[in-house]
């Protein structure tokens, strides 16, 4: 039991520490946005990372809607599963507790935790 308390302990000051960071971050960003900009839809992205192929897009398919709010992304052509927050931040199921604040910066973060590794597709549900 003591190791489930320290998991809670440590799951709650990650959130804390992501959503002071999230909000200092996109505080000034939110402000300086043009009206009528459509914040909640991410920009396409498709470039290479790190010798890895990173692409963004608005997802094709229904089951992407859900978490990741009709936004894909792919590592070299895999699907990463990504979710937005609450936030607004984003994370991926490789770089789980490291919120940022676009999914292109997720698939960033999640080339840099792969250390070169394939990405394998996350199983549906």
């Amino acid at each position: 039991m003591p190791e489930l308390s320290r998991r809670r302990a440590l799951c709650a000051a990650a959130a804390l520490t992501a959503a002071a960071t999230a909000h200092t971050l996109t505080a000034p960003a939110a402000s300086a946005a043009p009206s009528g900009h459509h914040h909640d839809s991410p920009e396409p992205f498709d470039e290479v990372y790190k010798g890895r192929r990173i692409q963004g897009r608005a997802a094709s398919m229904p089951e992407h809607h859900h978490h990741g709010g009709g936004f894909e992304v792919l590592v070299d052509g895999v699907p990463l599963h990504v979710m937005r927050n609450a936030d607004g931040t984003w994370i991926s199921v490789v770089s789980h507790y490291d919120p940022v604040p676009t999914p292109r910066a997720a698939a960033r973060a999640a080339v840099d935790e792969l250390q070169g590794a394939v990405l394998l597709p996350f199983p549906a549900n």
